[in-house]
């Protein structure tokens, strides 16, 4: 189903952002973490000794004391989305006089809803059509994405105040979605995959949904990008480290997190930690809306 038309938010000033970063992380300790009996909070793996002093530390530096029950994996996974869906809305309608529009966020979904992928649609039907089809086309491009940013496409007023781009055929542009009498539906903008923590397995999983995303589109590329709370920078490094699939990776609490590895002594995961920042592969959750909006 196409994505419904958004309930438009007040415009709200700049200086509210700070306020949703503090209330997105007083939301993680209320619905999210969870730590046990030992004091090990649930987005450290007791297996490695650095994981659980970090992830310990990290607890001590969040602005309120979690009390979140323990959840199953998936329930945990579908909370933290809508969590971080909400404070991206949030945000980034706050800088909405940067990109002005009829933005939608949303969840779950097939991305065949999206200009750039409404083909896979049909290619989708084919295969359900010949199942033969699907031993040689596989399943990789029915990508459903944990939260989606997409703009719906203008009505020509919205480009043209004063009524001389378009008249009298000056200027056709009959192709692009832009325009809402070529396409009257949504153009995918970002697609944000949130993972509460990394393992291997789940970061090549998360690379393989993005190399996918890139290669089955028909137009320009949405911005891929990845939310995390993962303690251990290592882990991080699994999903920041290199380029060519995914934009960049975003931390729930990025200054936090250097606090909490500084105040550890552990050197090799302060090390990877700055080689994540300072090689511009790992920001702050605070930093995404900002990127979106340019």
């Amino acid at each position: 189903n196409a994505p419904r038309t958004r309930h438009r938010i007040d415009q709200m000033s700049g200086q509210h952002i700070p306020n949703f970063r503090r209330n997105y992380l007083a939301k993680i300790c209320k619905d999210l973490l969870f730590v046990d009996k030992d004091g090990i909070p649930n987005w450290s793996d007791k297996d490695s000794p650095s994981s659980v002093s970090i992830g310990k530390e990290l607890v001590k530096l969040l602005p309120a004391r979690p009390t979140a029950p323990r959840l199953a994996p998936q329930q945990l996974g579908v909370k933290f989305e809508e969590i971080t869906r909400q404070f991206i809305e949030r945000t980034f309608t706050a800088l909405e006089h940067i990109r002005p529009g009829a933005w939608w966020f949303d969840s779950g979904g097939h991305i065949s809803q999206y200009y750039q992928y409404k083909h896979l649609a049909h290619l989708d039907a084919l295969v359900k059509q010949y199942p033969d089809l699907k031993a040689i086309l596989g399943t990789e491009y029915l990508v459903k994405p944990d939260i989606v940013v997409a703009r719906h496409s203008e009505e020509d007023r919205f480009f043209d105040r004063d009524r001389s781009l378009f008249a009298e055929n000056r200027l056709p542009a009959q192709l692009t979605p832009a325009r809402r009498r070529n396409y009257d539906g949504y153009i995918l903008h970002a697609i944000v995959s949130c993972k509460w923590t990394i393992r291997s397995d789940r970061a090549q999983n998360t690379r393989t949904e993005a190399l996918n995303i890139i290669r089955n589109r028909k137009g320009h590329a949405p911005r891929i990008v990845v939310v995390t709370a993962e303690p251990l920078p290592t882990r991080l490094a699994a999903l920041a480290l290199g380029t060519g699939d995914i934009d960049c990776v975003y931390h729930v609490a990025l200054p936090e997190l250097q606090a909490a590895v500084k105040a550890v002594n552990n050197d090799d995961q302060a090390d990877m930690l700055d080689t994540l920042v300072n090689g511009q592969r790992l920001r702050d959750i605070s930093d995404l809306p900002f990127d979106l909006v340019i």
